[in-house]
């Protein structure tokens, strides 16, 4: 069956190149295999659409290609023996020569995939800091309820790369002489060349020796082996705000890996856990606690001493209270993160029941339950 490589790059027939462009641009960023990550089954269907648009593109960006495949229609397929797709038939016809492969290394591609996957003109991947940043890192970390409503400063351990301190990142020992990489030729790249159902695929690579750039130490730095980095146990305060929540996720930036050579660090997540608190509990910006009290007291009235979570205050309970009623104290919660202010803090009297009664007790009570009480 005819393959129509104006709807495989969902565009018009009168497209322009530039709106050729912008849909296969959009269609590889959307189907290159390594947007599938570890799934196989998602990388595998990946591949057989992206050499589907990868082929579409490279007939309909070329003028002549494009024009000999406007003019032949549904039958451009069948040019070949077996009436399959013939490349060699399709070069003769197209003016590029008996060639076994149609092969081609990144040409106009390359400064689409230089927007998409990192490369530059003619398939050269970019280098520089950017490509040499360190590594984000993230770790967990446990406070109780009453670091997180007041805020607290804690020290925390974490095992990563950390620059070199003998080269200071270089990677090289002091006075050691630096010339251009052999195996690129001081590029920082080497090409690779993989053959596919479309012939030969020119890709270019960082060069596995020099590590990109394009240049190597006579002799490496004996602390770090020429890496620039080191592995070590750094210790990193971490300031916790008043009134942060459960879950909430802070971040130090440049606390991650160390860059290579010289690069920018990477950044470290903290995710944070609360511990339950037995006595309160936390909803929003308010605390939530309860208290057991006297019936007499509920019933007479009076004032009763209550604990927050970080001092005693006095709480007045009228007359006739009855047992589950809620207080609001204001400005006893935990502090607003983004505003002025606190929460409230609620709590909860309830009717403390004897667990054993003295006889003048159930004597009272008896009397008390005659009067409907």
């Amino acid at each position: 069956m005819s393959k129509d490589y104006y709807n495989v790059l969902g565009v018009a027939k009168n497209a322009s190149q530039d709106e050729i462009k912008q849909a296969f641009r959009k269609l590889a960023h959307e189907f290159h295999p390594d947007k599938a990550g570890s799934d196989q089954k998602k990388k595998e269907v990946n591949e057989k659409k992206f050499k589907e648009i990868n082929e579409a593109y490279q007939v309909l960006s070329d003028e002549k290609k494009r024009s000999q495949y406007d003019q032949f229609g549904s039958g451009f397929e069948n040019m070949g023996q077996g009436g399959g797709f013939n490349w060699q038939d399709f070069a003769r016809q197209g003016g590029f020569g008996a060639r076994q492969n149609f092969d081609f290394d990144l040409g106009n591609l390359g400064d689409i995939f230089g927007d998409l996957f990192g490369f530059s003109g003619g398939g050269r991947r970019r280098t520089g800091a950017r490509s040499r940043r360190g590594q984000d890192l993230q770790m967990d970390l446990s406070i109780d309820l009453k670091e997180a409503v007041f805020g607290v400063e804690k020290e925390i351990e974490i095992y990563k790369n950390v620059t070199c301190s003998k080269c200071q990142g270089g990677g090289a020992e002091a006075n050691s002489k630096i010339s251009n990489c052999p195996t690129c030729g001081g590029q920082g790249q080497v090409a690779n060349i993989q053959q596919t159902i479309l012939g030969s695929f020119q890709t270019v690579v960082t060069c596995p020796d020099c590590g990109g750039e394009g240049k190597r130490a006579e002799k490496k730095c004996a602390a770090c082996s020429g890496q620039g980095r080191v592995k070590e146990v750094k210790k990193i305060k971490v300031k916790i705000p008043a009134g942060i929540d459960n879950k909430s996720v802070i971040k130090l930036t440049g606390q991650g890996e160390a860059g290579q050579k010289g690069g920018e660090a990477g950044d470290l997540y903290i995710n944070l856990e609360v511990k339950e608190n037995p006595k309160f509990t936390r909803r929003g910006s308010d605390i939530l606690t309860a208290f057991q009290i006297p019936f007499s007291i509920l019933a007479l009235g009076g004032k009763i001493e209550i604990e927050t979570l970080d001092k005693k205050i006095g709480l007045k309970i009228p007359a006739a209270t009855p047992s589950g009623h809620i207080f609001r104290i204001k400005g006893e919660g935990a502090p607003h993160l983004k505003k002025w202010g606190r929460g409230d803090l609620l709590v909860a009297v309830q009717a403390k029941t004897p667990e054993k009664l003295t006889k003048k007790q159930a004597e009272l009570l008896e009397e008390l339950g005659k009067e409907g009480i």
